[in-house]
């Protein structure tokens, strides 16, 4: 088989202080990309001239704000390469991220797509913990490794907790660009969760999965993100993102959906939280009500009884 080729995009939004970092973690990659694409979404600071710094070795594509889905799939509508890999200007890929993925793709045809581990980071780089270490889901796939190989296959059986409580973002999913059109990409109209989004309508046509259990990227945790500076209206923009997932995976395999009904679960809970948190207990217990429907039995009840503790 032919080494794959990766397009690599990144959108950015204002973000001319770290895309030049996130570039350069592209550039130093131990297995080259096919080609860069920055996608700028209608950014007023210097994001262009950043860019342009890197000359022809980067792609510069500048469309009005839309939002981090439309500049995703706008960067895919000019990729040409076979295999698709994203990247936020605030975060960066560590060196061996494309070559990891690259080779297990040459070796195993038959994979849907790939993921991996990730570290949590500061702005400045210092280490705050690792993705997989953190969720139900990677923590039984590194058991699944055994500490033998860094590589586990997902099955079909696997897809229920991955989706329920992912352990993989953005910046380690590889997915070959024809089945990432198929699926129309990420969604629009969403300003929170449009990736956990592809992610199930991914998952819904998929059966082996590989992912690296190693960190392949880092995640900046910063004061400046949408879900730290407004923590309640982040919670009900999820939740708005995951009824509408809800809805549209009526038509998915039902590991997947009992996946979406998990995390839309989750998601109003932490929805009451916050909202318990503002002195809002009333708006709480309406937040997490519709679960007693959803998900009859004990649970539900128990989720309520949290909101009037």
């Amino acid at each position: 088989m032919a080494p794959p080729t990766f397009s690599v995009i990144i959108p950015a939004y204002n973000g001319a202080k770290t895309v030049s970092r996130a570039i350069e973690s592209v550039l130093a990659q131990t297995y080259p990309a096919y080609e860069i694409i920055v996608v700028d979404d209608g950014s007023i600071d210097a994001t262009a001239q950043a860019v342009a710094s890197f000359g022809s070795r980067v792609r510069y594509i500048y469309q009005p704000n839309a939002g981090v889905a439309a500049a995703r799939n706008a960067g895919v509508k000019h990729a040409t390469g076979e295999w698709l890999a994203f990247l936020d200007a605030d975060d960066w890929y560590y060196p061996d991220r494309l070559r990891w993925h690259a080779e297990w793709i040459q070796e195993d045809a038959g994979l849907d797509f790939l993921t991996g581990d990730y570290e949590y980071v500061k702005p400045d780089g210092s280490h705050i913990s690792r993705s997989m270490e953190m969720h139900e889901s990677g923590r039984q796939m590194l058991d699944k490794a055994h500490g033998a190989s860094s590589r586990v296959v997902m099955s079909a059986n696997d897809l229920e907790a991955f989706m329920a409580d992912h352990f993989g973002d953005t910046h380690t999913l590889s997915v070959p660009r024809r089945k990432f059109l198929a699926l129309d990409g990420y969604p629009a109209g969403f300003k929170i969760g449009e990736d956990v989004f592809f992610l199930a309508k991914l998952c819904a046509v998929s059966q082996r999965v590989g992912v690296v259990c190693a960190p392949m990227a880092a995640y900046v945790i910063h004061d400046g993100s949408a879900t730290r500076k407004d923590p309640l209206a982040a919670q009900i923009e999820n939740v708005r993102t995951l009824v509408a997932l809800k809805t549209a995976a009526s038509r998915f395999p039902p590991t997947i959906k009992r996946g979406v009904r998990k995390r839309l679960r989750c998601g109003r809970l932490n929805l009451g939280y916050a909202l318990v948190r503002a002195g809002q207990r009333g708006a709480a217990v309406r937040a997490v009500a519709p679960t007693i429907f959803e998900s009859p039995g004990l649970m539900g009840v128990r989720d309520m009884l949290s909101m009037l503790v």
